[in-house]
């Protein structure tokens, strides 16, 4: 009976994809190289993914479909998330999570309210100040990458659990919503797309740990290939065990036992209490106009929020829309204003529940202009006179969701590198984070992303790591038209800023505003880097006024959704290999 059931339901995701599932690949052109797939934009008929009543658009297509059919069952944004999130944590598992953690941005039509969840990482409680020096004293990189001791306290359970408890429909439990990761994660899943691209390059890092190696390798030891087949009895397992019992059956419990022992055996320090205690937060939004739109983002622990609408208070006083999208003048003042915001980002924040970080100030228009002031058309700032102020990783994945209803869910989660530190703990079939590389090692000490930090993101114990995590929903009379973000570490924010000044300044659709090519700059390292795809002119004429431009870029992946009153438009990033736009 149940095998009959299952049949069923892999069926019915057949001919969901088959009818709900087009991305108009005919439309778009790739240049694939050893550093992934960069758009080249060939035609102007570049046309996103339409649909009706609901969509949701995600880095994974079977997870995609499954949070579709969630919607097509009558569920709002918030349970089509939840169970998009459980699905990609078994299709998706460079990203996709529950070893991990994240921030949830939530729109609710009916109430007209902005809702943001915290599910973000913790230190464990003996983490110390020094935890990440070596014994000269300076930062050793690998204790915080490469070791068990990175391993945050996951927040993902936690945090999906509380969204679907708080702002679900009532039509879904966690449990039912839970049964087509089950289903997916006991019977196995084709090796395909992105999973295909990236096991191979991170074969090494799994193969330090026997219990990883038992899931994505093959009997011989090599890397599980395309074809291949992926099963994740064990994690089959943990997610019946929440199923059942709700987060208490991954936080305490059988589930807790094997991922403290298994940590613990990898040389970490996370304990039972250290699960039993985390909670996600819900907190309020940070708020921001741009051209007579509202931009909701996240805010503290993740910088993103405060970044994104510190570059577009910048910007707001340019005239973008005559300057020209991809112009020199554009690309100019764009790299000058992320400049200044990732400096501020370096100096001042961090977890608020440590750290009085002057966000009020950082997003104040007069302090915007005074930036503004010192930007000059024909010359780059150099890093060093920026910061004038008052006082994050590859695997990361977004999904952007909306519902027949008005309301949007956008969500970015991690691992932190990809794959995260690489360990299954023995049992869990959980492949845990190595998200305390996100704290600073050392004031003025760099992560693995080049971010700069200082005393204000400093390890401790229960603390958050700042994040770049940038989920944003952009509103206009109350009422959405925009859900995107990004995986990419520190790239993040940029590229979230790019998509929504290419939809709100130069009235892009959104398949061709996500397509654009993006580059960026985080103060320091002083260079932009610059995705393959911009005419070498305009690389050229940024050189030439002293900007060092580096390509490529790295990896990002905006999956969006436009909310217009003729439906729903879906961009996935062609940028990964599976990305899908899955309505009804």
């Amino acid at each position: 009976m149940i095998r009959r059931e299952i049949r069923r339901y892999v069926f019915f995701l057949f001919a969901m994809s088959v009818i709900v599932a087009w991305t108009p690949l005919s439309s778009l052109a790739f240049a694939q190289d050893a550093r992934g797939a960069v758009p080249a934009v060939t035609s102007d008929a570049i046309r996103p993914v339409a649909a009706k009543h609901g969509m949701v658009v995600a880095q994974e297509r079977l997870a995609a479909r499954i949070g579709a059919d969630v919607l097509a069952q009558g569920g709002n944004a918030v349970d089509a998330a939840v169970a998009t999130g459980f699905a990609l944590a078994v299709t998706y598992p460079r990203a996709g999570n529950i070893g991990g953690g994240g921030f949830m941005l939530i729109h609710l039509a009916d109430s007209s309210r902005d809702i943001a969840i915290d599910y973000r990482e913790t230190a464990p409680g003996a983490t110390g100040r020094d935890i990440f020096l070596g014994a000269d004293g300076k930062p050793d990189p690998a204790k915080s990458r490469d070791s068990a001791l990175g391993i945050g306290v996951p927040g993902t359970v936690a945090g999906l659990a509380l969204a679907l408890d708080r702002y679900g429909s009532g039509r879904f439990t966690l449990a039912r919503l839970l049964q087509p990761a089950i289903t997916l994660a006991r019977e196995g899943i084709t090796v395909a797309d992105d999973s295909a691209d990236t096991l191979s390059g991170s074969h090494d890092r799994l193969a330090r740990w026997p219990s990883s190696m038992k899931i994505f390798a093959r009997p011989d030891g090599a890397a599980l290939r395309e074809g291949d087949r992926l099963v994740q009895t064990d994690l089959a397992a943990t997610l019946t065990a929440i199923a059942g019992q709700g987060p208490q059956g991954f936080y305490e419990g059988p589930v807790a036992s094997k991922l403290v022992k298994g940590i613990g055996a990898a040389g970490g320090i996370m304990t039972l209490e250290d699960l039993k205690s985390y909670r996600p937060l819900i907190r309020e939004p940070v708020r921001g106009r741009y051209r007579g739109y509202d931009i909701i983002s996240m805010p503290l622990s993740s910088s993103g929020g405060t970044v994104l609408l510190e570059s577009l208070n910048i910007l707001e006083g340019f005239p973008m829309r005559d300057l020209h999208q991809g112009s020199p003048d554009s690309l100019h003042v764009l790299v000058e204003a992320m400049k200044r915001a990732y400096a501020d980002r370096a100096r001042h924040l961090g977890d608020p529940a440590f750290v009085n970080a002057p966000v009020t100030t950082l997003l104040a228009k007069d302090y915007a202009a005074k930036q503004r002031a010192s930007i000059d058309m024909m010359n780059a700032t150099p890093a060093d006179a920026v910061l004038a102020s008052p006082r994050e990783g590859d695997n990361t994945t977004h999904f952007s969701v909306a519902d027949a209803f008005g309301n949007v869910v956008s969500n970015t989660y991690t691992l932190n590198f990809s794959y995260g530190v690489g360990l299954v703990a023995e049992g869990t079939g959980v492949l845990l984070n190595n998200e305390l590389d996100d704290f600073t090692a050392a004031p003025g000490a760099a992560n693995a992303f080049g971010l700069v930090g200082f005393e204000a993101n400093l390890p401790g114990p229960g603390k958050r790591p700042l994040s770049s995590m940038t989920p944003t929903i952009v509103l206009k009379d109350g009422k959405p038209v925009l859900a995107t973000g990004s995986p990419g570490g520190s790239r993040i924010v940029s590229t979230v800023l790019q998509v929504i000044v290419n939809v709100l300044d130069y009235d892009m659709n959104i398949a061709a505003a996500v397509q654009a090519p993006r580059l960026h700059h985080q103060w320091l390292p002083d260079e932009v880097r610059a995705e393959e795809g911009f005419p070498d002119g305009v690389i050229a004429e940024l050189r030439a006024r002293g900007h060092t431009v580096v390509v490529p870029m790295g990896q990002t992946s905006a999956n969006s959704i436009a909310i217009t009153p003729d439906g729903l438009f879906g961009a996935p990033d062609p940028r990964t290999r599976g990305s899908s736009a899955a309505g009804y």
